[in-house]
């Protein structure tokens, strides 16, 4: 078997068309892709932490702009791809997202979708086992929330919360 060796023009002409082919598929997928309104709420989000875990006699939870910019990268994707799940598109896990955004030890996250507001977010996170047993995991002291609504439908929203040590 015999290798065929590109020449050097040959391999500079592969490189651009291959770039160029790349920013047009890009810039085809960004169109496509729009989100409406995207917003961190650490504000509401600790109101709710705090009452959540002193019920529980936790400490409140501090938010985290570190987590939050995980949490509205999720709410994002979730919205971009109308898809809810911990997973995104390009098969980033929860932990390997959190390993990007230098995010070390114990995390953990809950997301949700629908046109409800903060108060009836946490309500059903409480009155979901796994959901509630992360919020009330005594390991974590800060917190990132986020939202992204979607675009063909802003009454809806993508919501994130990351927990953390």
């Amino acid at each position: 078997m015999q290798v065929k060796r590109l020449k050097d023009a040959d391999r500079r002409w592969l490189i651009k068309t291959g770039s160029a082919s790349l920013v047009l598929s890009l810039t085809a997928c960004q169109s496509v892709l729009d989100i409406g309104e995207t917003a961190g709420d650490a504000k509401s989000g600790a109101t709710y932490l705090t009452s959540i875990r002193s019920e529980h006699g936790l400490p409140p939870l501090h938010s985290d702009p570190t987590l939050e910019r995980a949490a509205l990268q999720q709410a994002g994707y979730m919205a971009r791809s109308g898809r809810m799940e911990h997973t995104t598109g390009w098969g980033k896990d929860f932990a390997s997202r959190m390993k990007d955004n230098g995010i070390d030890g114990a995390a953990a996250e809950n997301i949700a979708h629908g046109g409800m507001e903060p108060a009836e977010l946490f309500t059903r996170w409480m009155n979901s086992s796994g959901h509630r047993r992360n919020m009330l995991d005594p390991r974590f002291s800060r917190f990132g929330l986020a939202y992204a609504r979607e675009a063909k439908d802003t009454h809806k929203r993508y919501w994130a919360l990351v927990l953390g040590r």
